[in-house]
């Protein structure tokens, strides 16, 4: 019989986050060795990556830090709500993060590469993945330039980690304010600051849309120019932050309230876990 006790098999989970049976069948292979057991698992665990390349991952987490003038934020995706709240899963989304802070990473692809120990982030994932057995990808990495920072994580589930990320650039004094605008963001979901940011191609084609749309509806030449600028105010209140009416209170422009705020956003980022 292997040299190994029910301690063991505790201890090899904890370490891992593997199941009771895999960690047993571990040990037995091993042969009570727990540091063969680990290498064993993910030897194992491995085997199944390319099984479970194909899978979609639509839950997993946000997580945001700031530090030095810059902010990341992070979307780590898992195949199951059940790896997404694992403690392991929570721990690998931190290591990520101040991975792909400190390589100053602006995108997933340059933070994967990043180092993490002895490792680059890629290969951390990949070993966590093989142990926790699902497919587990860095879905995206934001990066906010900035003086100050508002970050706002929203869970959707009391039983799941955050869901929903948003941080904020901004200059000026008022904290509180800057929190409700990311909160704004999170629920808003804007694409871009101002509607100068908005590319030129889309604009045109929505110009367009609702040109056409008012072209059908057999409106009045004389009226079309202002009917159709009308509406495209009305898409710029959906996609532009500062000309969106602000969730709180949507007799005020998201601009106004900033402007009475003495707050300036420099710039935001927002991801929501699938989306």
């Amino acid at each position: 019989m292997a040299n190994f006790n029910v301690a063991d098999v505790k201890i090899l989970r904890d370490r891992l986050g593997a199941g009771m049976v895999d960690s047993k069948n571990a040990l037995v292979e091993a042969d009570g060795d727990i540091e063969k057991a680990i290498e064993i698992l993910r030897l194992k665990g491995q085997k199944g990556v390319a099984k479970r390349e194909g899978r979609a991952t639509s839950e997993g987490l946000v997580a945001a830090k700031e530090e030095a003038g810059t902010a990341t934020l992070i979307e780590l995706a898992s195949e199951t709500d059940f790896v997404a709240k694992n403690q392991k899963f929570i721990d690998l989304s931190e290591k990520v993060l101040d991975a792909a802070a400190a390589a100053q990473a602006t995108d997933a692809a340059s933070a994967l590469a990043a180092p993490a120990g002895s490792q680059t982030v890629g290969e951390v994932i990949a070993d966590e993945a093989a142990i926790l057995g699902e497919k587990i990808e860095l879905r995206r990495v934001a990066q906010v330039k900035g003086e100050k920072f508002a970050i706002y994580l929203h869970r959707t589930s009391k039983d799941l980690p955050p869901q929903v990320g948003v941080v904020v650039g901004y200059t000026g004094d008022d904290a509180e304010t800057a929190r409700s605008i990311a909160q704004h963001i999170s629920f808003a979901n804007p694409e871009y600051l101002t509607r100068e940011d908005v590319p030129a191609d889309a604009v045109e084609a929505e110009r367009k849309i609702v040109t056409e749309i008012a072209e059908n509806e057999g409106k009045p030449a004389a009226a079309l120019p202002k009917i159709i600028e009308g509406r495209l105010t009305g898409y710029f209140k959906q996609v532009a932050l500062l000309d969106q009416d602000y969730a709180k209170d949507n007799k005020l422009s998201v601009a106004k309230v900033l402007a009475e705020a003495g707050l300036t956003v420099t710039g935001f980022a927002r991801f929501k876990v699938g989306a």
